[in-house]
């Protein structure tokens, strides 16, 4: 995927754009590291860590099957809501939600690819 949107870019193909951006972001929130309560409340300032790379946390790694969830789940999200968009005033809003779900799928359809 992460390939596909320069290549998206470069067709100024804004439908696929949009949605690669989207859930790439997506993907890089599963990966984010879990935040404790601790570690919410914080401490004082004299007792803050200092220097570089201190703030820093590793990234989880998805699987890709986990990968393979999170873009189906995209997909799936966008179908249900085009089809929640009977009305003749939604109809091009629906129609752009079964393009980027279309995106998305083609992805599912290639092993290795998302």
């Amino acid at each position: 995927m992460r390939q596909a949107l320069p290549e998206a870019m470069r067709a100024r193909d804004k439908v696929a754009v949009s949605v690669l951006r989207a859930t790439l972001a997506v993907l890089d929130n599963a990966e984010a590291v879990p935040v404790g309560e601790a570690e919410l409340r914080g401490v004082a300032i004299e007792q803050a860590p200092v220097g570089v790379g201190v703030t820093e946390a590793a990234r989880c790694e998805l699987s890709e099957r986990r990968v393979v969830e999170v873009v189906r789940a995209e997909a799936d999200e966008r179908l249900e809501v085009a089809a929640q968009l009977s009305a003749p005033a939604h109809a091009d809003r629906a129609a752009r939600l079964r393009a980027e779900a279309a995106v998305l799928m083609r992805f599912l359809d290639r092993p290795g690819s998302a």
